[in-house]
């Protein structure tokens, strides 16, 4: 289980991505919040990390970098609309998370072949297993 402080810098790398594009979409809060949630934290402290970021932490394992990147892309997806700058950012946070440049350009590519782009989780995990063998 994440530490709070990772917890916060995971939410503060999403809050971030979402406003790429100077605007917060109102599914792309309610996406947020729900991640807060699963993590375990509260409206409170999620709504203040729009006015202060949290410390950046890099997740160790690799599974939890996985589940960033994931996460990152639903969050990217969920209004419907991706711009070659979000793509490009994306991209970038996955070579900085450390996962295989491969494996960041087959999920950027295979998600326009599923409904609403949002992969399944089997089918990322296949991908990113594929590429570390």
């Amino acid at each position: 289980m994440s530490t709070l402080e990772e917890k916060l810098s995971i939410l503060s790398e999403m809050i971030a991505f979402a406003r790429v594009d100077n605007t917060l979409k109102t599914e792309e809060y309610n996406f947020l919040l729900n991640v807060a949630n699963q993590l375990g934290v509260d409206k409170h402290t999620f709504d203040s990390l729009f006015d202060k970021t949290a410390t950046p932490v890099f997740l160790k394992s690799e599974a939890e970098r996985i589940l960033q990147f994931h996460r990152l892309v639903l969050l990217m997806n969920i209004d419907n609309s991706e711009t070659s700058l979000e793509v490009a950012l994306l991209h970038n946070i996955g070579l900085g998370m450390g996962l295989p440049p491969s494996a960041i350009e087959q999920v950027l590519t295979i998600m326009h072949k599923y409904p609403d782009k949002i992969i399944p989780p089997e089918i990322l995990i296949n991908i990113f297993k594929i590429h570390y063998n």
